[in-house]
């Protein structure tokens, strides 16, 4: 079972950049499929991004071009480099590790882009 630790979440203007982090411990990290997902005041939940191993991406309409997933093996950690952040992106922002038989949350950072 994989532990997830997400990081590096606040507050940025419009047209601004974040990254933010996933720690994960607790389990072989390069075996896990991750994303990143986010919810919205009232919203549901959204995927954003996802990884491989590979490292193959894919991301939703809405931030592509804008943001950027990636993970590093060697340090256990998901990043999310997010670019041209517009107020609709203002979230909590949750890391999801997947196999062929679990599903791992972590509690969340919040991202507020606001003037």
């Amino acid at each position: 079972q994989v532990q997830l630790v997400e990081s590096g979440g606040g507050l940025v203007q419009p047209g601004g950049s974040l990254r933010l982090s996933c720690a994960a411990s607790g389990s072989i990290f390069s075996r896990y499929f991750m994303g990143w997902y986010r919810q919205a005041p009232g919203q549901q939940r959204e995927f954003v991004a996802s990884i491989t191993s590979g490292p193959y991406t894919n991301y939703a309409e809405s931030v592509k071009g804008r943001f950027t997933i990636s993970r590093d093996n060697a340090k256990n950690t998901l990043y999310l480099q997010m670019n041209s952040l517009l107020p609709e992106d203002t979230a909590v922002y949750y890391c999801n590790a997947r196999t062929t038989v679990s599903t791992t949350w972590g509690k969340g950072t919040l991202v507020t882009v606001s003037s």
